[in-house]
């Protein structure tokens, strides 16, 4: 008959084992470098991934930056807890809202070019340590920048600098030329039952 004990005994040694393991992985992890990061697909998240992480770079006392590619002048939760942290993060919304909205490609092209200039400024500037490009891969999905271009600056980043790009529809070269992909995936979203963007949780 199995006891409690004997349960026990046999889960411990099985951890032992699993941490050994684990142990022997990390400790060959040796590479340090900036990453390029992609955060894509049809789930909702992908953006406010990309928040969070700015949010434990600046626990960690990093200065980050946002360039804004196609929301415009949306007054988000994430912006106004983030102003907290006053000159540790440069914040610049350049888009002016959702093609659908502006219903003028000339525009959107222009505004995604200026976006992309101030991105690199961004990564020019040394005290940044960390970027999010939040909706880059809307503006590279309407042709309003030249995808070779964008990926060749990204790829082209300092060795210490972060770069994390958001939005649906992640082109194929830049998910290349990325260290980590991740695609959220749509299950279930409130949206489809009448639910509406709403304070807090939307933006």
């Amino acid at each position: 008959m199995t006891t409690d004990a004997d349960e026990a005994a046999r889960h411990k040694a099985k951890m032992v084992k699993r941490k050994a393991v684990q142990d022997a992985e990390v400790a060959s992890k040796t590479v340090e470098k900036g990453l390029l990061i992609v955060n894509t697909g049809p789930g909702k998240g992908k953006s406010t991934a990309a928040f969070g992480l700015m949010l434990r770079a600046l626990g960690h006392g990093w200065r980050v930056g946002v360039v804004q590619f196609v929301k415009g002048a949306w007054e988000t939760g994430e912006r106004r807890a983030l102003d907290a942290f006053g000159e540790r993060i440069a914040w610049h919304t350049m888009g002016e809202g959702f093609t659908w909205e502006t219903q003028d490609k000339a525009r959107d092209i222009a505004a995604a070019g200026r976006a992309f200039e101030k991105a690199k400024e961004l990564m020019a500037d040394e005290t940044i340590r960390l970027i999010v490009l939040d909706e880059l891969n809307i503006a590279l999905r309407y042709d309003y920048l030249p995808l070779a271009d964008v990926v060749a600056a990204l790829s082209a980043r300092r060795t210490d600098l972060h770069i994390v790009v958001t939005g649906r529809n992640a082109k194929p070269e830049l998910i290349a030329a990325a260290d980590l992909v991740t695609e959220m995936t749509l299950v279930k979203h409130h949206f489809a039952a009448g639910v509406k963007a709403q304070a807090g949780i939307e933006f």
